[in-house]
């Protein structure tokens, strides 16, 4: 092994390219189980982005949805639960018009549902009546907010008509049924609460016409968010609520609401797409589930009967869609060393199979930076919580005294949360210099609720604080360059980066993609799901129109002096293009360096690898020319109006 070569931050040679990265990552989505046979779906990049369902039976990997289907539902606009696969069938939502398709392998899909704009998510079997119950977003009606139901889609009779379970609610989720088939579970929410905010959790009785009995109110209100409804093989109902401050499990049985395993940690999501699950029955006393405790997941066995929970190692640090049958369970399972994947487990031997991984890139562990758990004080006296990623290049070292750089990075939702799951864009930026933060800011999913509702009221505020004074923390123990830090956002998070470079001083330049420029924009000009949504991060509209004016970055920008460059899709109804381009147009005007790529065809979250590849060497390109660094390859270049 040759010896480190000497260069500038930045100006490292890495391995780890954006053409790599788009060529060999797919994109690994819902996982299912179905006898046997296991099922996931995955997007992939190289066509178009588009969603694959996939299944393994007798060691053997099939592609189930072929072109030109793309397994995707725009329920809520986010999706989730795109697909069921029961007793060798699978049922898939289609992208292009929404309808749900029956396919088996080897044959033709063929629609279930009319031609309508009417869209479907969290499909189950009602096997002894030969349907279908879902969700249904019906957007029929123009100008008029969709309706949200729970509906019956019969079998036998394709396109027939459906017909209404529950209605009267702005939104319902997680139809299950008992395992006799005599009763449903579901929660709903109405606005302004978003899932984690509150939700309720219902139970009725099937009648013998199909028809629904009155619902008995189990658990959840406006102040306790219920999570995955879930029956027993024995038929007792169990779910997720977070009635102490954490989301924990309970059960509902002889009418009362038991808690079954107490403790600090989160057992529950934040509901931003349909079919999260965190847990799953081995047997009528035992419960396969993940939890999350100060960033990292968790797999472990509960008791029912003694209540004791036993950890099952396993070298991942972050695990979703956990699926459990009698004798095995599969997942979504990434660590920081290794790229995700999907993973098989005996329940019998303990034994762990890797079935499909997001990468079969195979990256030397000199180029890979591991990432450090930190805490750092902030406003109010209070501490929040970060991934911090040294730059990490086994050929170069920079010259004495430098320090690095660094990219912030502010994550979406915002009540999502980031983990410490292998991500090659991460690597992209540390193997060529750069040192990342990647911030779990107040507001953030993992610990607990009140953690969570720091951001009620103060988004713009908390967050941004939260951002900039990581930083800060770092810079000031010598780590990186105070004056070389840099914020990079989607969505939610684009709004947070464009009010740190509008509010504060920390950064010396941004990347906003898809972000929140003006809020009022936002506020009436959104999708159903988050029209409301609001109301608790900022306040009501348009009663506290003047605080939407305050916490706006387009009503700042006198303020902002530094350069931003944005990336956006023309065809997203999250965030819309004008968001972008009202900041940009008034950057523009400023005389402030800035840079807008629009991309045809993409929706909110760039799918197409072509576009994956032009974001990260686009905002690469971008800094190298505001810090004056040299990359060490050709880079396609970014037009930068007002550079000088």
């Amino acid at each position: 092994m040759t010896a480190p070569q000497l260069a500038p931050y930045g100006s490292w040679k890495s391995p780890i390219t954006s053409d790599l990265i788009v060529a060999g990552t797919i994109g690994l989505g819902q996982v299912k189980l179905d006898r046997a046979a296991i099922y996931w779906s995955e997007s992939r990049p190289t066509e178009g982005g588009r969603n694959v369902i996939l299944q393994l039976s007798d060691d053997t990997i099939t592609d189930v949805t072929l072109p030109p289907f793309n397994a995707r539902t725009r329920v809520h606009e986010y999706g989730g639960a795109a697909f069921a696969a029961i007793e060798g069938v699978v049922y898939f939502s289609n992208f292009s018009d929404q309808r749900l398709y029956r396919q088996t392998i080897g044959s033709d899909a063929t629609p279930l549902t009319p031609a309508l704009s009417l869209r479907y998510a969290d499909v189950i079997l009602d096997r002894s009546r030969n349907r279908l119950i879902c969700v249904r977003e019906d957007h029929r009606i123009a100008d008029r907010e969709a309706i949200n139901t729970l509906v019956t889609i019969p079998l036998e009779t394709p396109e027939a008509e459906q017909t209404i379970l529950t209605s009267g609610q702005d939104f319902y989720a997680s139809p299950r049924l008992s395992p006799d088939g005599s009763q449903l579970a579901w929660i709903s929410w109405n606005h302004p609460n978003m899932p984690w905010d509150g939700t309720d959790l219902w139970v009725a009785q099937v009648q013998t016409d199909g028809t629904l009995g009155d619902p008995l109110h189990v658990a959840g209100g406006k102040e306790e968010s219920i999570f995955q409804p879930e029956w027993s093989p024995d038929g007792v109902l169990h779910f997720v609520g977070d009635r102490t401050g954490w989301w924990n499990l309970y059960r509902y049985q002889k009418g009362e609401v038991q808690p079954l395993c107490p403790m600090e940690a989160e057992f529950g999501l934040p509901q931003w797409v349909f079919g999260m699950s965190t847990y799953g029955f081995a047997s009528d006393q035992q419960i396969i589930c993940t939890y999350t405790q100060q960033g990292m997941s968790h797999l472990a066995r509960l008791d029912l009967t003694t209540r004791k929970l036993e950890p099952i190692a396993t070298p991942y640090t972050s695990i979703a869609g956990l699926q459990v049958s009698e004798n095995q369970a599969a997942f979504m399972g990434g660590s920081s060393t290794e790229p995700g994947a999907i993973v098989h487990l005996n329940l019998v031997t303990q034994e762990l199979t890797v079935l499909r991984r997001a990468s079969e890139l195979a990256v030397n562990a000199g180029y890979l930076s591991v990432p450090e758990a930190i805490e750092f004080p902030t406003d109010n006296g209070l501490t929040a919580h970060a991934l911090y990623y040294a730059p990490k290049n086994q050929d170069f070292i920079a010259p004495n005294g430098e320090r690095p750089p660094m990219l912030v990075k502010s994550h979406g939702g915002p009540t999502a949360a980031t983990s410490a799951s292998f991500n090659l864009g991460i690597q992209y930026w540390t193997s060529r210099g750069f040192a990342v933060l990647d911030v779990n800011y107040g507001g953030s999913t993992g610990y607990g609720r009140s953690y969570r509702q720091r951001l009620n009221g103060q988004w713009g505020i908390v967050d941004v604080n939260d951002c900039a004074n990581g930083a800060t923390y770092l810079a000031e123990q010598g780590k990186v360059d105070g004056d070389r830090l840099v914020i990079a956002g989607g969505s939610a998070g684009g709004y947070t980066t464009l009010c740190a470079l509008t509010f504060r001083d920390t950064f010396k330049a941004g990347a906003s993609y898809y972000g929140v420029s003006d809020l009022k924009a936002l506020a009436e000009d959104t999708h159903k799901f988050e029209s409301r949504y609001l109301d608790s991060l900022i306040g009501p509209y348009p009663e506290q129109k003047d605080l939407y004016d305050q916490r706006s970055p387009i009503s700042a920008v006198d303020r902002l002096a530094c350069p931003v460059i944005f990336f956006q899709g023309d065809e997203d109804k999250i965030v819309p293009p004008n968001q972008a381009e009202m900041m940009v147009n008034a950057l523009r005007e400023k005389g402030i360096p800035v840079a807008y790529v629009l991309f045809e065809g993409e929706q909110h979250g760039f799918r197409k690898a072509e576009n994956i590849k032009r974001t990260l060497d686009g905002e690469f390109y971008f800094y190298s020319r505001v810090f004056k660094f040299y990359p060490a390859e050709k880079i396609e270049a970014v037009s930068i109006d007002n550079l000088i």
